[in-house]
């Protein structure tokens, strides 16, 4: 189990799907969200995606930076071990 970590995020807002699209050079995760980006919509897809996806629950999930922003600092506290495996660009979520 671990505490807490911050990830680095650049959310894509009205995709078709949910799901992890890779990284940027500099470590940055590419997030897709199916929600569009109004009234906070893809941000609590963003969050119960992760959640989902990191086996917390979506309280776990805060948006510490970037809130009106495509580039995002998500952190997220007590997850499971092998979480960062499941952070791995695969395609949909599921």
């Amino acid at each position: 189990m671990f505490d807490t970590v911050d990830l680095k995020i650049k959310v894509i807002p009205k995709s078709s799907r949910n799901e992890i699209a890779g990284r940027l050079p500099d470590g940055t995760l590419r997030v897709k969200v199916a929600a569009p980006p109004e009234k906070g919509k893809a941000n609590a897809e963003l969050r119960s995606f992760l959640a989902r996806r990191l086996g917390v629950a979506k309280s776990a999930v805060t948006i510490v930076a970037g809130e009106a922003s495509h580039h995002k600092v998500v952190r997220v506290e007590g997850g499971e071990s092998g979480w960062l495996e499941r952070l791995r660009p695969d395609g949909p979520e599921t």
